[in-house]
């Protein structure tokens, strides 16, 4: 389009734009500010998004601007998750936070590197790591799935078959008949 000096004037605040730069939207002459303001601002810091839009949990980020809430690692193409409060994670880090942890290490039950799931034993309300679901007595690494080496628990203790018997008997044995 075409103006006179004095009309070529931004669409929004009136400045004189002649010698100065500015942006057409909607065929509509702006001045630098008042284009700045017709962009979509980061969520994060308000700023508005100049270059490219990262759009995660429906809200645009500068992708400098959409990092772990944890270690502030930047999620720009990392797999991400929320928790209950709308805050970001990597996957590493939610599991870590909000993993149940084992009863025996304290470890958190997560994922290893490379795999997506993992499987965490439940017992006496408690949980356990496969490899820490053990007898505390014998330290026999206890399974349902292979006979004979269930938990078979007493006094909220977790035991194996033999020992859960060694216990029994030794509790009768101190009972003496009235």
């Amino acid at each position: 389009r075409l103006y006179h000096i004095l009309c070529f004037t931004c669409s929004e605040c009136n400045s004189r734009l002649q010698g100065l730069p500015f942006y057409s939207v909607d065929g509509k002459p702006l001045c630098q500010a008042d284009y700045t303001n017709t962009l979509e601002k980061c969520c994060k810091c308000f700023s508005p998004i100049l270059d490219r839009i990262l759009r995660a949990t429906g809200k645009p980020y500068h992708p400098n601007c959409f990092i772990c809430v944890v270690y502030n690692k930047s999620l720009d193409g990392i797999p991400f998750t929320v928790d209950a409060a709308n805050q970001i994670h990597c996957i590493e880090d939610f599991h870590r936070r909000f993993a149940p942890r084992c009863s025996v290490c304290h470890h958190p039950i997560m994922p290893t590197p490379g795999q997506e799931e993992t499987v965490r034993v439940v017992a006496l309300d408690r949980s356990f790591h496969i490899d820490c679901y053990r007898c505390v007595d014998c330290n026999l690494l206890l399974s349902s799935e292979e006979e004979g080496r269930g938990c078979y628990p007493l006094d909220n203790h977790v035991l194996c078959k033999q020992c859960n018997t060694r216990r029994i008997q030794a509790l009768t044995s101190r009972i003496t008949p009235d």
